[in-house]
């Protein structure tokens, strides 16, 4: 590129990248995602790098966060509060420490203390006399603003120290030892005169949600992350404000120290800072460790990047600290970065892309699905074209228009979302969207019943609906059909062997064999025939599963696993149950009225009516006992109500209703105000978002198995 294009784009980064600062650190609303903006510093500091004249003071590469508001009074900070240098991987970390290794050779003997690095605000709190006087927001990194009075309401923050006792420290892990001194009660222990600690402002992750639930429930707008709603929630001018919002506090640093009598040694290491902040009663992460070595640190901190869902914050990285605190300030700095310290930045989980549009699927049972159409962008390591709107509800209540720039995340396994629309970059272009009238499939229309968020199509005969409900019919959880896979489904349905699930149970040998390829045989010696003949006999046992299983199999809208055993215990034939109205349905436990009018309008439908005819044609028409089967009334889960989503690790749907009914507890359908637990598993559903809307507990198979020991 020409010396003079170079230049200008090395202008556009900068005021870009002041830009972005002003939005992130002043007004605490970002337009785009850290990685995002990340890339845009990366490119920066490689222009600078190959072109260090061009550097000049109001570079973003030469200070920390952003001018501070107006609204604020101003506070000079006892020294420069900076910000870090990253390290995207290991090769990072490792090219950082060979930085520092050759510019001072006591590094290599060096320890490395490791902290998660919380993204929340920074703030700095002032101690005199051991009485909390002034705090301030982090602002430009020389100038913040006053926020005390704020900060007054953050209860993590001790109004005075020594505290008489000392608070657990936030987080899990390994726990860090008593200061010598302080023995973690804080008694008997001296402070400085004057002390002045910089921490981290957040909000913990469950306390965030349950905040939303409360806004979503008042009717208000609900915040799209922790860390905006934290920063906004200091800068308030009503105090009272921040004092509603469940704020907390990680300290790590001491930014001035002026001793008193008998005060003991400033720390000389971070490992016995943070040691001593805490015996004074700061809360500290207790997911430090100390590494004798570099590759030690940066094996831990890798660790955290599957594991960093178990920390009670947000946290976008690790940090890796040189240890020894006069080594790490003798090493200086590189332009605003402190060279003894580096952050071990995560995959970002959340990026901001293109809405192109928006596609609806047909689910099994009918339910239309919104899909996000998006510009590609890579999330976590993984490109993502399309994300999940989860319902139509949701698109309403977030105002996503077609064409917004939308914030988007990816959390380990779990399919992307869209979490909102970055409404300050909208232009006239963006387009509302509504709900469709008819199905996308089969053009029939939808139904959609008040008071359920759920979108459906309800014509059984609907194409994009029938190769998920022969999937769902012959699966392990209802008939049970061994064999009859995904692509010799699709192949029946192609030949017209089957048209609707009934026909599954008029199946020739021939029809089987010109539906087998390749991919179906174990082997390539395995013959056809073979495949075709065990089929045949998965589908003839098939024909002695219970009632319950066919109720299953069915797919009536909302009728699960323990509905369908429930039901067919209150009606003991399908004949029965096909008579029943909604009001004696509602008398079977675990149907309500949505649940019972689903029942009602299935049966009553002239194809589904088919459907049973030819099943009763073919000998499959189980009937059960009428009598109800007991649960135990005792057990370490008696009065618990579960309920299960997704695939979990070890048990399969039978066995972990099996397991909690086995120790008392009850297994239903759908998430209530009265669940107990949400069992999650691998891939779940739309009760994850339910349970969380209504505050339930989220456990996987592992705490669930606690809870019987």
């Amino acid at each position: 590129m020409h010396t003079a294009s170079v230049k200008q784009r090395y202008e556009d980064l900068k005021g870009q990248i002041n830009f972005h600062n002003h939005r992130y650190h002043v007004l605490d609303d970002p337009v785009i995602s850290d990685l995002e903006f990340d890339k845009l510093v990366v490119e920066l500091r490689q222009i600078e790098s190959d072109h260090p004249d061009w550097v000049t003071p109001d570079s973003p590469t030469q200070r920390a966060g952003a001018v501070p508001s107006d609204k604020f009074e101003k506070v000079r900070h006892p020294r420069s509060i900076l910000s870090l240098a990253n390290a995207f991987g290991a090769g990072d970390a490792r090219a950082w420490y060979e930085r520092v290794r050759k510019l001072d050779d006591r590094v290599e003997h060096a320890r490395f203390v490791v902290e998660p690095k919380i993204d929340g605000l920074s703030v700095v709190l002032h101690y005199r006399d051991g009485f909390f006087v002034q705090g301030a927001t982090r602002g430009d990194g020389e100038i913040g603003e006053d926020i005390t009075a704020n900060l007054r309401t953050v209860k993590t923050i001790p109004l005075k120290i020594p505290v008489a006792s000392t608070p657990s420290p936030a987080g899990t892990g390994a726990r860090l030892p008593s200061f010598s001194e302080g023995k973690g009660s804080g008694a008997g222990v001296r402070v400085p005169s004057y002390l002045v600690v910089r921490g981290e402002v957040f909000i913990p992750v469950k306390e965030f949600e349950k905040l939303n639930q409360k806004l979503a429930e008042a009717g208000e707008k609900t915040y799209l992350n922790p860390r905006n709603t934290a920063a906004g929630s200091l800068r308030q001018l009503d105090p009272s404000i921040t004092a509603s919002r469940p704020l907390t506090l990680l300290v790590y640093q001491i930014l001035a120290w002026e001793a008193a009598p008998q005060t003991p040694p400033e720390p000389r290491s971070q490992w016995e800072l943070l040691e001593y902040l805490r015996s004074l009663g700061f809360p500290v992460t207790r997911d430090a460790q100390r590494f004798d070595d570099i590759e030690s640190a940066i094996a831990y901190t890798e660790t955290w990047d599957k594991r960093r869902d178990e920390l009670p914050y947000e946290a976008d990285g690790m940090v890796i600290k040189i240890d020894d605190l006069p080594l790490a300030a003798e090493l200086g700095f590189v332009g605003k970065d402190p060279r003894g310290a580096i952050a071990f930045k995560f995959p970002a989980r959340e990026v901001t892309t293109q809405l192109l549009g928006i596609e609806v699927e047909v689910g099994r049972t009918g339910v239309l699905t919104p899909k996000a159409v998006l510009e590609p962008v890579e999330i976590n390591g993984v490109i993502v074209k399309n994300a999940t709107l989860h319902n139509f509800d949701y698109i309403t209540e977030k105002d996503i228009r077609v064409g917004d720039r939308v914030l988007v995340k990816r959390a380990g396994e779990v399919i992307p979302y869209v979490i909102g629309p970055v409404i300050d970059l909208r232009s006239a272009a963006e387009k509302p969207y509504l709900p469709p009238t008819a199905c996308p499939a089969c053009g029939q229309p939808v139904e959609h019943l008040e008071g359920e968020v759920a979108w459906y199509c309800v014509n059984a005969a609907c194409p994009a609906q029938l190769v998920r409900n022969v999937e769902h019919f012959v699966s392990r959880g209802a008939m049970d059909i061994t064999g009859l896979g995904i692509k010799i489904v699709e192949k029946l349905i192609e030949t017209g062997a089957v048209k609707d699930v009934a026909d599954i149970y008029t199946l020739k040998r021939a029809d089987i064999l010109a539906a087998v390829t390749k991919k179906d045989r174990k082997t390539e010696k395995e013959p056809p025939g073979k495949i075709a003949d065990n089929l045949l006999a998965a589908i003839q046992v098939s024909r002695s599963q219970p009632l319950s299983r066919l109720l299953t199999a069915l797919g009536v809208r909302g009728v699960g696993e323990v509905s369908a055993a429930d039901l067919s215990r209150a009606f003991p034939s399908l004949d029965l149950l096909a008579l029943a109205n909604a009001e004696q349905l509602q008398t079977v436990e675990g149907v309500g009225p949505n649940i019972a009018e689903g029942i009602v309008d299935w049966f009553g439908r002239e194809r589904n009516q088919k459907v049973l005819e030819k099943l009763k044609a073919a000998g499959v028409w189980p009937t059960a006992s009428s009598s109800t089967v007991g649960r135990p009334s005792s057990g370490p889960l008696f009065g618990m109500t579960f309920v299960v989503t997704g695939t979990l690790p070890t048990l399969s749907r039978e066995g972990v209703k099996e397991f909690i009914e086995q120790h008392g507890g009850k297994v239903t359908d759908s998430v209530s105000k009265n669940t107990s637990y949400l069992v999650l598993g691998e891939a779940p559903g739309s009760k994850l978002q339910k349970a969380q809307s209504l505050g339930v507990k989220v456990i996987g198979e592992e705490e669930l198995r606690k809870l019987v020991e």
